[in-house]
């Protein structure tokens, strides 16, 4: 992935008197305080998804595992809001790959298709199943999963060889454990596995209905213990919390180049251009649920959050405070009014690739090659995102902030790469 660095002049000298920097400490507190609550957003509803799987296990129905499902997307919410707070806080890059990472290589947890193919030269461990395999090897070494535990997860099979596909823990081994594999390719249908995977006995399909359900009981075990860590960063006296209030312009960058770089190259590059350039349905991001749409969505309103100081939590009730809105209007009135909109601009885009997800139209249909509606409803979220990044560029420059760092993506800098 390309890294684009925007450098700027300084303009401004924004914290340079008491006053400012305490104008800008406010406003970081606001950050903090939106930070804490979609983090503790994303652990409450966790732990109803938790609770949700408990109960599927127990008694596995249509019933129950459709309302693991429903609490699985209910989770996504809050989470995908929080996304914004990557990129410029170190403490969330350095965690962030244990609770979202994607695209994953699914046989390594599980039955896959016989089209999904076996072990490949980048990834032996491609078509592993450990569900179905208590002793694998790894490296040379005899593993023993006879028990699918959190720390078996984590620390034995995530990433497992160095391998970034081989994702074994967070949201989307959840997802895939839920759904299965979409094999609808960009006709309609998500993942459709059947609840009698988790039939204990008589009437288990898949084989190893047992340790199916071990390791979806332990995936979203440690989903919650992940999550209530976060959680715990951003709360008065926390690590995250007290890092970005240490230095007032340190703690105003780390904002912007989360903006930036979601908005820029995440999202617009690597999660919507680059899967429209490859029309492939396996680069959706929530790909077995088919919930892309709202993955895209709510970053964008993650976004918008950070900018306004506002967040809407999932009890209706509201975080807010000093923003960077505030300090821009002070020294560029007309900068926040086009700020405000390109952010309007943007979620309204990515809501109408919602709206017509939701209508029927998925995102994995929008993806297959001379779809032109598909592509004139992708194009325009990622316009609206990199239209977006642009005013962003601009505010960097009005606060006097030098040496911010976006995330770039080949399918937006470099395209002829793509395909190389």
């Amino acid at each position: 992935m390309k890294t684009t660095i925007l450098t700027t002049t300084a303009l401004v000298g924004f914290v340079a008197g008491a006053a400012t920097a305490q104008e800008a400490a406010e406003v970081l507190n606001t950050y903090a305080d939106i930070a804490a609550a979609g983090y503790e957003d994303s652990l409450t509803t966790a732990q109803a998804l938790e609770d949700a799987v408990a109960t599927l296990i127990a008694d596995p129905s249509p019933e129950t595992l459709s309302a693991a499902r429903e609490a699985w997307l209910e989770a996504r919410v809050p989470y995908q809001q929080t996304e914004v707070f990557r990129f410029g806080n170190a403490i969330v890059d350095d965690w962030e790959g244990r609770v979202n990472a994607w695209p994953l290589d699914e046989g390594l947890i599980d039955y896959v298709d016989g089209a999904y193919g076996g072990p490949t030269d980048e990834n032996e461990l491609a078509a592993l199943n450990v569900i179905a395999n208590p002793t694998f090897t790894l490296s040379g070494t005899e593993i023993d999963a006879t028990e699918i535990t959190p720390t078996l997860l984590e620390e034995t099979l995530h990433e497992a060889d160095g391998v970034e596909a081989n994702v074994a823990t967070g949201y989307h081994a959840v997802e895939f454990l839920l759904w299965g594999q979409d094999l609808n390719g960009h006709g309609d249908g998500a993942g459709n596995r059947p609840y009698t995977d988790y039939v204990q006995g008589e009437g288990c399909t898949g084989g190893n209905c047992d340790r199916r359900a071990d390791y979806l009981a332990a995936a979203t075990e440690l989903l919650v213990s992940d999550l209530e860590w976060m959680a715990a960063q951003w709360v008065d006296g926390g690590a995250a919390r007290e890092t970005l209030l240490a230095d007032e312009q340190a703690g105003l960058s780390a904002m912007l180049t989360g903006m930036g770089s979601l908005s820029y190259g995440e999202t617009a590059g690597e999660r919507m251009r680059l899967g429209l350039m490859l029309n492939d349905p396996e680069e959706e991001h929530s790909c077995f649920a088919d919930n892309t749409h709202n993955d895209h969505f709510f970053n964008g309103v993650g976004v918008r959050n950070v900018y306004l100081g506002r967040y809407s939590r999932v009890d209706g009730t509201l975080v807010s405070g000093p923003s960077l809105s505030d300090l821009v209007v002070a020294v560029d009135a007309d900068l926040d009014t086009e700020m405000r909109s390109r952010l309007a601009a943007a979620v309204l885009a990515l809501g109408e690739i919602k709206t017509a997800a939701e209508a029927g139209f998925a995102y994995d249909e929008m993806l297959e090659r001379g779809n032109a509606g598909g592509e004139t409803l992708i194009m325009g979220g990622v316009n609206g995102l990199i239209e977006q990044t642009q005013s962003i560029e601009r505010v960097v420059t009005a606060l006097g902030l030098d040496g911010i760092e976006f995330e770039g993506s080949d399918s937006l800098d470099n395209p002829s790469a793509v395909f190389q």
